[in-house]
């Protein structure tokens, strides 16, 4: 007991650094976890993006039999399902992936046009599966959203930004809709 009262200002100040020590590893370990936790939705959004563009193919030449005057959406339905295999980082991917949601969008508004291709067996078990992957990636989307949300949350607060800002953990970028996608596409035949 006599050597805690004779060094009890050395006693304090090693129990501070040791709370400061321990809330800079608990606090570097929960933007790891974060860090990895927006990887790993991002990770299963490019999955299911993934399924849909493996999709695609078949749904486009299914359709093509029966719509053959509607060239340029095929066209457009090719080059966006390239550029989603194209993308190298996660910005390009979101981008790629809002120009295909906009070219499937228009490719079975087209669909709907055509009453014999609706019935036939090859493209209603395709749309279903379409419907079924727009439906994940709707869901990956949202998953990812909120894991972005709790990692930028995170990295924004007082005291985690001096840990983040010393390792450089930088913010996230959210999954947003593509200006003008709400709008339901229209499609003349000319």
């Amino acid at each position: 007991m006599k050597i805690f009262q004779k060094n009890k200002a050395l006693w304090i100040v090693l129990a501070v650094v040791l709370v400061v020590v321990l809330w800079f590893f608990a606090a570097y370990n929960s933007l790891v976890t974060l860090s990895e936790s927006v990887d790993t939705a991002w990770a299963q959004v490019e999955n299911q993006y993934q399924r849909r563009a493996d999709l695609i193919p078949n749904l486009v030449n299914t359709v093509k039999g029966f719509a053959a005057q509607e060239k340029s959406i095929f066209l457009d339905v090719t080059a966006m399902r390239s550029a989603w295999a194209g993308a190298a980082t996660r910005a390009d991917k979101i981008e790629a992936a809002k120009g295909l949601d906009s070219a499937i969008s228009r490719l079975l508004l087209v669909a709907e046009n055509y009453p014999n291709l609706k019935s036939n067996e090859n493209f209603l078990a395709l749309q279903t599966q379409l419907e079924g992957t727009e439906n994940r990636i709707a869901v990956e989307r949202m998953r990812y959203n909120e894991a972005v949300r709790k990692y930028n949350i995170k990295i924004k607060r007082i005291p985690t930004v001096i840990v983040a800002r010393m390792f450089n953990y930088m913010p996230e970028t959210y999954f947003e809709i593509e200006e003008g996608t709400e709008a339901v596409p229209e499609v003349t035949f000319g």
